[in-house]
C-alpha cells in the first residue's frame, strides 16, 4: 500500500506519461483523429494536411459563390435601369413625334444615354463587391490560418484615416464622380462647360473626365474641381438668333418675314428631326444706339442648336435681301472744332485780330464715307 504522500506524485507520473489532445476547439478532423488513434502528431498532421486546406479552398469558394450571387444582383439592377421609366416628359414627347420619326428611335432617345449610365454604375458597384469580397475572404483566411487578425483591423483603420488625410484631393475626385455618375450631369457625347474648360466629353472616369474642345485641344479636369456644369445637349437644344434692322423697317412685316423663314426651315426635308418643335418669333427684344433687335427660337434635337442657327442666319440674309429689309449698321456723329490761334508775329502791343470763338459742326458719316451737306 503506498504512502498517503506519494499518491500525487504517481498520479502526476501516469498523466505526464499519457499524450494530451492537441486539438483545439472547432478541429473537427484533428480532434476525430485523435479519437480514433491517439496520436497527436497524426491529429495535427491530418489537420494542416487536410483540414486546413479544405477549410481554406471552402473559404475560397464561398467567396467565389458570393461575388457571383451579387453580380448578378447588380446585372439584374442594371438591366432594369436601362429600361427604366424615360427621364422626363420631353423625351416621350420627342421619342413620339418629329425627332424620333426621322431619327428611326424605337424607343426613347434617352434609352442609349441611360444604359451608358446604368453601365457605369454597375461597373463601379461591381467593383466595390469585388473588393469588399476579397477584403472579408482575405481576414478569414489569415484567420483560418491561426493569426490573430484584430491588429490587421486596427492597422486598416488607422492606415485608411492616414490615407483619407493624405490624398484628400484623391477622395474628392473619387466622391465627385460618384456623385456625378448617379446623377447624370453629363456622359461621352455631350457638349459641356466646365467652367475652365468646354467641349465635347471624351471619357469619364471616377476621378478625372476629358473632353476635346472646337479647336482640337484635349483638356483632362479633375472631378474634384468641377463647380458647375453646363450641358448643352441633354434631351433638347434650343436656337435663339437676335436679328437686328434699321428703325425705319416695319417690325410687324419683319416678324411675318422671320416666322415665314422658320417655318419653312421646319418644313425642310433635311431638317426633320434636327427642329423638333414649330418655331416661334419672341418679338422685339432690344432697342439699340444702332437697329432693333428681333427674336426668333427654334426648339432642336441636341447638338444640332448650332446647325440650324447657321442655316437659318443664311436663309435669313437671302430673304432680307429679297424683301427688301435694311440691315443696321455703324452710325457715328464727329465733332470737328477749329479755333484760330494768334500770328506769330504780332507783338502784344500790336493789335491783333479778334479771335473767333470755337466753331463747331456736326456731319454724319453715310455708309459710304461721304459727309452730308
Amino acid at each position: 500500500m503506498p504512502h498517503p504522500l506519494t499518491t500525487p506524485f504517481i498520479a502526476m507520473t501516469e498523466v505526464s506519461g499519457s499524450e494530451t489532445n492537441p486539438c483545439d476547439t472547432g478541429e473537427d478532423l484533428c480532434n476525430l483523429t485523435w479519437e480514433q488513434t491517439g496520436d497527436s502528431t497524426l491529429a495535427t498532421a491530418a489537420d494542416w494536411i487536410v483540414g486546413k486546406p479544405s477549410a481554406l479552398l471552402g473559404l475560397v469558394l464561398i467567396g467565389l459563390v458570393v461575388r457571383w450571387l451579387l453580380h448578378r444582383l447588380i446585372d439584374r439592377i442594371v438591366r432594369r435601369a436601362e429600361h427604366g421609366m424615360l427621364p422626363n416628359r420631353v423625351s416621350r414627347a420627342i421619342s413620339g413625334g418629329r425627332m424620333g420619326a426621322a431619327l428611326n428611335l424605337n424607343e426613347d432617345p434617352g434609352y442609349t444615354r441611360r444604359a451608358q449610365r446604368a453601365a457605369t454604375m454597375g461597373s463601379l458597384l461591381k467593383s466595390i463587391v469585388t473588393g469588399v469580397v476579397l477584403t472579408v475572404v482575405t481576414l478569414m483566411f489569415i484567420a483560418e490560418l491561426g493569426y490573430d487578425i484584430a491588429p490587421l483591423i486596427a492597422s486598416a483603420g488607422i492606415i485608411g484615416v492616414a490615407i483619407g488625410f493624405g490624398s484628400q484631393a484623391l477622395v474628392k475626385d473619387f466622391l465627385s464622380g460618384i456623385f456625378m455618375i448617379f446623377e447624370d450631369q453629363y456622359g461621352v457625347g455631350d457638349e459641356v462647360d466646365l467652367g475652365e474648360a468646354s467641349g465635347t466629353v471624351e471619357a469619364v472616369s471616377l476621378r478625372v473626365t476629358r473632353l476635346r474642345d472646337v479647336n482640337g485641344t484635349v483638356w483632362y479636369v479633375r472631378n474634384g474641381e468641377i463647380l458647375r456644369v453646363g450641358n448643352m445637349s441633354q434631351n433638347w437644344a434650343r436656337t435663339v438668333l437676335d436679328v437686328g434692322v434699321t428703325y425705319a423697317e416695319d417690325l410687324a412685316h419683319v416678324q411675318r418675314v422671320l416666322a415665314d423663314v422658320a417655318h419653312d426651315l421646319w418644313d425642310d426635308e433635311d431638317f426633320k428631326g434636327r427642329v423638333i418643335e414649330e418655331p416661334s418669333v419672341w418679338g422685339v427684344q432690344e432697342l439699340g444706339p444702332d437697329g432693333v433687335l428681333v427674336r426668333v427660337a427654334l426648339k432642336t434635337a441636341p447638338l444640332e442648336q448650332w446647325a440650324v442657327a447657321r442655316e437659318m442666319r443664311q436663309r435669313i440674309k437671302a430673304r432680307f435681301d429679297l424683301e427688301g429689309i435694311e440691315v443696321p449698321f455703324a452710325q457715328r456723329v464727329l465733332w470737328i472744332r477749329e479755333q484760330e490761334r494768334p500770328h506769330p508775329s504780332l507783338t502784344d502791343e500790336d493789335e491783333q485780330p479778334p479771335a473767333r470763338g470755337p466753331a463747331q459742326t456736326e456731319a454724319e458719316v453715310a455708309p459710304t464715307g461721304e459727309t452730308p451737306a
